[in-house]
């Protein structure tokens, strides 16, 4: 990276009495990057961004955000820290604007800039006619799109986005991908944790998959889609035939065949030829869907498919 990097962190551990969630990571972002961090539940993902955001102190190792220690200028660094929780936390209480406002407030802005700031954030997110109304009425995705608003108050150099379209209808997810990609445009550095994998693909220059506390693959969405899956995956269906009973007929079609409860995943550099080859083994599937391979497949691939609680 020519530029310092906006976090640093080598062999950084968090521990809670004897388990470990995050197990001597190594990470940096650089500015202006959007970031991402992928793993299923239990990963140490969201302690991770806690302690990036200045909010849990880390057990062991080293860390940098913005050329600062959190330890020593956590108040520092969380003044130009731009953060979206996983739930929304706007004050029901007041309106909007106030929302945006207010919060200006605790950053020791100005009351004239901060109203100059909020008209043009909420002309951003697209929220401008709901400016002197309440949040409760607000929808799902204008309630994200206000609590992110308010993450850019403060002018930040970093902002922290933790599953920001959870629960969004796809029309919504879409108008706030827009505006994520419109602040990594302007040059805002994003970080984000995401359980979507269309998502990761869409908005991060580079991630990390996370599995047990380390990390497992790092790079950019299309280079690890090139390094740990193949160009193409079929989906095959066998009516009610066990999609694992398939495994040992079609073994050497493709790099990998993969059962899952209601279709075999066969993995290959040429869709087309493996489903060729299936039927000239004499097996007919009653459906079949070639498609490229996506990061939901090297997010699977590499945690597995085991539901984590």
């Amino acid at each position: 990276m020519t530029q310092e990097p906006l976090i640093y962190a080598r062999d950084l551990v968090k521990k809670f009495g004897d388990f470990t969630a995050v197990n001597g990571i190594d990470l940096e972002v650089a500015p202006g990057e959007a970031f991402g961090f992928l793993g299923p539940n239990g990963a140490g993902k969201s302690s991770t961004m806690r302690m990036i955001g200045c909010v849990s102190t880390p057990t062991s190792g080293e860390l940098r955000i913005l050329g600062m220690d959190p330890v020593r200028d956590g108040s520092r660094i969380r003044g130009r820290l731009g953060v979206c929780p996983q739930l929304d936390n706007l004050d029901p209480d007041l309106t909007v604007f106030e929302n945006l406002t207010t919060y200006a407030r605790y950053f020791g802005i100005p009351r004239s800039e901060g109203r100059r700031r909020a008209a043009e954030l909420l002309e951003f997110v697209q929220l401008t006619e709901k400016a002197d109304g309440k949040v409760e009425p607000l929808s799902g995705g204008m309630k994200r799109r206000l609590t992110i608003a308010r993450a850019m108050v403060n002018e930040p150099d970093l902002v922290l986005l933790d599953e920001p379209t959870t629960g969004l209808d796809p029309q919504a997810r879409h108008l706030l991908w827009e505006r994520l990609f419109r602040l990594k445009q302007a040059g805002t550095t994003l970080v984000l944790t995401t359980h979507y994998m269309d998502e990761a693909e869409q908005l991060c220059d580079r991630l990390v998959v996370m599995d047990g506390g380390k990390i497992v693959a790092e790079g950019s969405p299309r280079h690890l889609i090139d390094t740990y899956s193949t160009k193409e995956v079929v989906e095959l269906r066998f009516g009610s035939d066990t999609p694992a009973s398939y495994v040992d007929k079609l073994e050497g079609i493709g790099d990998r065949l993969d059962p899952l409860p209601d279709r075999l995943l066969l993995y290959s550099a040429d869709g087309e030829g493996a489903v060729s080859e299936v039927h000239r083994r004499g097996y007919t599937p009653s459906s079949v869907l070639v498609r490229r391979s996506t990061l939901e497949d090297v997010f699977l691939i590499l945690t597995g498919r085991t539901l984590v609680d």
